[in-house]
């Protein structure tokens, strides 16, 4: 088996690790994850995370084949267009996409002009669909339960989870967005773990857990199987939907998540300007 190169570039404000990971036989390459920077109170938008990506495939002289998603972010924007406007490659996310843009495209009243078909993405995975990065090979599993979309991709012996799975001391992620189903995730997740115990595991977010004075993006199959401490072995289906029901009560609203979901649903592209010339994100107000 490859074993494909994998380089993190985390953002602090949103918490959000962005991968690039790298064939060194063909230097091809693939983005997962990447972040648009934005600034709630002035409703402003910058690159800086994201040309620091593109800084470093440029100088290592690499090939953006792939610029994937795991899902419909809830807590940071898409740099996708961004990325790939500068370094090429075709944009993925899950075919279920269009169960999100069904569903959001409800609650901000989008038009007819939004299309509800995945079409702002150059390719829709499904559940167990392969792709190849130079020689590396890939494959994309349906991981559902936190958003309808959520797609973990397995590149060789390497797992990007999305939101799926956090640090083991962490545990797992939230379900009480429109189209979450704890008891989904819980056999998404048992779908992670029958991968063999060695498989790195990679995070797209880290919150650092009590106790932890550092940020940590890696850890193992193994691992997570384990000593997560939502879902590792030995809990139950019913134990997990009860335990993540009652923190999911417990939680506040991600901060970015009304500017979030509106920009990624559209492959992170903004909604489309007004006749004034300027583009506008909506509030929905009591929904959420």
């Amino acid at each position: 088996m490859a074993t494909p190169q994998v380089h993190p570039f985390f953002e602090p404000v949103t918490f959000t690790y962005s991968y690039v990971v790298v064939d060194t036989t063909t230097q091809r390459c693939a983005i997962i994850d990447s972040v648009l920077d934005y600034d709630p109170a002035a409703g402003r938008t910058s690159t800086e995370s994201a040309d620091k990506i593109i800084a470093f495939v440029r100088e290592q002289a690499l090939d953006v084949e792939w610029i994937l998603e795991t899902h419909v972010h809830a807590d940071h924007l898409s740099a996708a267009p961004y990325l790939q406007q500068a370094l090429g490659g075709k944009l993925g996310i899950g075919a279920n996409i269009t169960k999100v843009q069904e569903l959001f495209g409800q609650l901000f009243n989008e038009g007819t002009e939004f299309a509800r078909d995945g079409s702002q993405f150059d390719c829709l995975l499904e559940d167990g669909d392969t792709f190849t990065i130079g020689t590396l090979k890939a494959r994309a599993i349906h991981t559902p339960g936190h958003t309808p979309a959520c797609m973990t991709y397995i590149i060789e012996d390497a797992v990007f989870v999305g939101d799926t799975l956090f640090m083991p001391d962490y545990g797992t992620a939230r379900c009480d967005f429109p189209g979450g189903d704890a008891a989904q995730l819980y056999d998404s997740i048992q779908k992670i773990f029958a991968l063999p115990d060695e498989y790195r595991v990679f995070m797209c977010h880290d919150y650092k857990a009590p106790g932890r004075t550092e940020y940590l993006y890696e850890t193992t199959v193994g691992e997570e199987r384990q000593h997560n401490i939502h879902v590792r072995a030995g809990v139950t289906k019913d134990e997990f939907v009860a335990l993540r029901n009652k923190r999911d009560a417990s939680l506040s609203m991600p901060r970015l998540i009304l500017p979030s979901v509106q920009v990624n649903m559209r492959a992170g592209n903004m909604p489309p300007a007004e006749d004034n010339g300027i583009r506008y994100l909506k509030i929905p107000l009591n929904k959420l």
